[in-house]
């Protein structure tokens, strides 16, 4: 294995693989470095002498400047380096397109076409309460619905997206609640859905019927609680119903073009933005590529990167959706009077990540090279194939059921760190580092560490798109095989 990785030629740092020891000698570009201080995996090491002032770049990108003297063969990390992240900005439109690099295979996967023409990855059984209130009775229903039912086949699972909201809330709060769970509700995955209400509450179950819109009426049931004698009864009668018209489900060949993917990061460290963001980026330049459409959320972690994905804009007015996107955020911030660089966390700084711009340019790396073709704001459901940009926070559980209630089928998360959880659709892991994968096998799905064991990225991407196939077409990942599936919806104003 290699001591270093140098990821840019114009980096004064180069990525520690390995652990690095007190005079160890490293050659970058045929010079010589003696290392002068312990150098953890992941952490970044200076190059040449990095002045006090003078930016430290990564990814031929500042990701902040040296807050003293940084000498050869020192860390650089955050007792020396700070963000060069300020408020507000103004931005211009210099539009910089590469080529993608693949071809339409014509490939397809096992799917579930729907009654609008919308495709499925799951056929699943779902109560969506409309307030937190009845999470406990959506139990019941369940538990007495398998009593009776035994095999719950066609369907694949069944479960409550159980969350605390949908009462006493207002203004965006209330909003952001009814918007989340109506995308759920009419969600591809979901063969069949049961809206659970109260009766009480102010997400009225007749409002919320009516912004739903046109849907299915023999897979989409509602029940107020309060209106009947018996709500396990009535709530096990219709999802019998929609059992009975589910009956002939089955999956069929779909073109790739249908998918609709979340690119997601959590728990990064120092090489998230060298292995499995990158697979991550060059996968959806893939999809996209095939037809088929990508996301890129957690708004906060484009900070410092937002120009890179700026240039790539469609147009004028997908540009200035993103300033917007990008400012609405930092104003958001700054309205709470919090500072719009307090990232990256504990745990990302344990894993060599400095500053946000350090982060972010390793987090956009998901996004690949194609153009940006639409911005979403929170609760927007997808709308052009392609790249889109999604308004959500960094939040794990927060970003993830936005990427889901989007429209995304899949959500894709690396991590350096790890995390067992999972959204309301199949949330796989892949781990940027080897001995996170064997370790955390139970989480992990997918490893990408191995692209700094000598792994090509052209074979480490087959292998990776073939198991996206896999999935899409009925393989469980780990947060599934667990059970661990949650909701959380973005909250940011008074509770009553």
């Amino acid at each position: 294995m290699k001591a270093f990785i140098k990821i840019h030629e114009q980096d004064n740092v180069v990525v520690a693989v390995r652990k690095l020891e007190i005079n160890e000698e490293i050659f970058v570009n045929d010079c010589s470095i003696q290392i002068k201080e312990v150098i953890e995996k992941g952490h970044k090491v200076a190059i040449n002498r990095i002045l006090h002032g003078e930016n430290v770049i990564k990814y031929g990108f500042p990701i902040g400047h040296a807050t003293k003297n940084i000498e050869q063969g020192c860390l650089v990390h955050t007792h020396n380096t700070k963000t060069n992240l300020s408020g507000v900005e103004e931005y211009e439109y210099h539009p910089v397109f590469q080529p993608i690099p693949f071809k339409n295979e014509y490939r397809t996967f096992k799917g579930y076409r729907r009654q609008n023409g919308e495709v499925g990855i799951r056929n699943e059984l779902w109560i969506v309460p409309t307030v937190g209130c009845v999470n406990g009775i959506a139990d019941q229903i369940i538990r007495e619905f398998k009593n009776r039912v035994g095999d719950i086949a066609p369907f694949e699972h069944i479960q409550v997206l159980k969350h605390n909201y949908g009462c006493s809330q207002l203004g965006d709060d209330h909003i952001n609640t009814r918007t989340i769970l109506l995308n759920a509700v009419k969600h591809p995955n979901a063969g069949g859905v049961l809206v659970l209400g109260l009766g009480c509450e102010n997400n009225d179950i007749e409002e919320f019927k009516e912004a739903l819109g046109d849907y299915n009426t023999s897979r989409i049931k509602f029940l107020r609680s309060q209106e009947v004698s018996d709500e396990v009864e009535e709530g096990v009668n219709r999802l019998l119903e929609i059992f009975e018209d589910a009956k002939d489900d089955h999956r069929e060949d779909v073109p790739l073009s249908e998918l609709k993917i979340g690119l997601k990061c959590g728990g990064s460290d120092g090489f998230s933005g060298i292995t499995a963001n990158p697979l991550l980026g060059r996968l959806s330049d893939f999809l996209v590529s095939q037809g088929a459409t990508t996301v890129l959320t957690e708004v906060p972690e484009m900070f410092g990167a937002e120009k890179i994905l700026m240039e790539r804009a469609i147009n004028v007015d997908i540009f200035e959706k993103i300033v917007e996107l990008i400012n609405d955020f930092k104003l958001y911030f700054q309205a709470h009077n919090q500072p719009v660089y307090e990232n990256p966390s504990p745990g990302n700084k344990a894993g060599g990540i400095t500053t946000l711009e350090d982060k972010s340019l390793g987090c956009t790396q998901k996004a690949g090279i194609a153009p940006v073709v639409d911005v979403l704001k929170y609760g927007e459901v997808l709308q052009t194939k392609g790249l889109n940009l999604l308004s959500a926070p960094g939040n794990d559980l927060v970003a993830s059921t936005a990427l889901a209630a989007s429209g995304c089928q899949l959500v894709l998360f690396t991590t350096g760190r790890g995390t067992p959880f999972g959204t309301f659709v199949p949330t796989m892991k892949i781990s940027t580092n080897t001995q996170l994968y064997e370790t955390k096998r139970h989480w992990i799905d997918f490893n990408a560490g191995t692209l700094i064991e000598q792994q090509s990225h052209d074979d480490l991407l087959q292998e990776f798109i073939t198991y996206i196939i896999q999935v899409a077409s009925g393989e469980y990942v780990n947060n599934e095989k667990n059970d661990f599936r949650e909701i959380a919806i973005f909250k940011t104003g008074v509770t009553l």
